[in-house]
Parts: C-alpha cells; structure tokens; sequence
C-alpha cells in the first residue's frame, strides 16, 4: 500500500478552501462583510459568547473582539445582558445580520458545489463521509 503524504492532502485541501473564498470574497464584501466576519455570523447562535466564539473558530480573543466590535458596528450584531448571570453579555444576530450571513453563506455554497459537481454523486458521499470522519 502507498503511504498517504499528510503534508500534500493538507495542501490541497487548504487551497480547495481558499480558492472557494477567494472566488466569493468581492461579493462577500460588497454584503458589508470580511470573508471572516461571515464565519463569525454563522457560528454567534451556536456561540453566542465571545470567548467561546474564540474556541470555536480558532481564533485569538483579541481578534474575536475586533470582528465583534466591527459587526456591532455595522448592525450586524448585538450584545444582551445574560437573564442567567448579569454579569455576561451574549452576542445576538440582528435581523441585519441574519440576511447578510444567509446571503454571504449561500455565496459560499454555491461556490463550493461548483467545485463539487466536478465529483460524481457516490464521491460527493464519499468526501462527506471522509470528512465527518476527520471532524
């Protein structure tokens, strides 16, 4: 059996990735948006504190906390006192945001089925597969 190089299999998969954001990005901001803001949107109401949000998305605090502060900015997110313990804000996708996220996240889809038409339907369950796997 042939050794899997590990290095070579990341690669393309980072550049299949980055290819898809790159193809979407004009669009993407044309929304209001970084590429990045949108995988923030996407993730608040699975991680609506900014600090899990961090963990989530691999992502340094202080990072996190420039792409909050700029999507506060832009209406695209807001901060609520937790009922649970007051002392806590959670992050809530406005209305704004939410149609900003769908429209940017569709973008990406799009973008990335492009990709996977060139797969048949039995390898197209089979990446999935795959990849659920690794996950």
């Amino acid at each position: 059996m042939t050794k899997i190089d590990a290095a070579r299999l990341w690669s393309l998969n980072h550049r299949l990735l980055m290819s898809v954001i790159t193809t979407v990005a004009a669009e993407v901001g044309a929304l209001g948006l970084e590429v990045k803001e949108l995988f923030v949107l996407s993730e608040v109401d699975e991680h609506p504190y900014p600090a899990e949000l961090a963990v989530a998305l691999v992502m340094p605090k202080p990072t996190m906390t420039l792409y909050v502060k700029r999507l506060e900015a832009a209406g695209f997110l807001k901060r609520e006192i937790d009922a649970a313990d007051l002392r806590k804000h959670r992050l809530v996708v406005t209305p704004a945001g939410r149609k900003v996220m769908q429209r940017g996240l569709t973008l990406l889809a799009d973008a990335f089925a492009a990709r996977l038409g060139r797969l048949s339907g039995g390898e197209q369950a089979q990446l999935r597969g795959l990849l659920e796997k690794l996950v």
